[in-house]
């Protein structure tokens, strides 16, 4: 029997993951460089994409969480992270550097958090991260995949559950385009934001659907 996630949005790339008996936060951010709060937290685990600010802030979250950053395999209380060397741009990291995908086994679930990817990734990758439920994909542009290339990193899983991040908001400081975009590229136009995702292994959707966490 498997316990239900709870997934919430901190803003920007950063969401909790609460678990059973886990809560893991992604990539917390400065909230003066993003223009964005960020809330109070506690988390046992935080995973950290990547060392720019709007990602990094780790000392943001309470409860003295374990923090990893950087490609490796790790494992907190059942549950297993697997942090996976990929690019920021589509120039091997000339431009932006490295980011790390995070892929999350947390209660019968797998989850792959993408950071800020910057391109597709390679049928290794892909391999390594097989059979991911639910994705969080960057879809803003800019720094990191736009709606297009989203779509089609997307494509390249055959995961349930879509979850955008990385996008356009009002009092957003850095210049990444709405998250719109990305939801006709997908062909869901009527997606309109939720306040949280609750989701469980055994009640997956069939199809694969785009969650906008407000």
């Amino acid at each position: 029997m498997y316990g239900h996630m709870e997934i919430t949005h901190l803003g920007h790339s950063s969401f909790k993951i609460r678990g059973k008996s886990l809560t893991l936060v992604t990539d917390p951010f400065l909230p003066e460089m993003v223009g964005l709060k960020f809330p109070k937290v506690e988390a046992d685990i935080v995973t950290i994409s990547h060392n720019h600010e709007d990602h990094n802030q780790a000392r943001l979250v309470g409860g003295q969480p374990r923090i990893f950053s950087g490609a490796g395999e790790y494992e907190v209380g059942g549950t297993k992270i697997v942090g996976i060397q990929t690019y920021h741009d589509n120039e091997k990291g000339a431009k932006f550097g490295k980011n790390t995908i995070y892929q999350i086994q947390m209660d019968g679930l797998i989850l792959a958090h993408l950071g800020d990817l910057g391109g597709k990734l390679t049928t290794e990758q892909i391999e390594t991260l097989n059979g991911v439920d639910i994705i969080f994909v960057p879809v803003g542009g800019t720094f990191s995949l736009d709606a297009h290339n989203a779509s089609e990193v997307v494509a390249q899983f055959e995961a349930k559950i879509v979850i955008p991040m990385h996008y356009g908001l009002p009092g957003l400081k850095i210049d990444l385009s709405p998250v719109d975009k990305f939801l006709e590229e997908m062909g869901k136009e009527e997606v309109k934001p939720q306040p949280k995702l609750i989701v469980t292994k055994d009640k997956l959707p069939d199809e694969l659907e785009v969650v906008v966490l407000a």
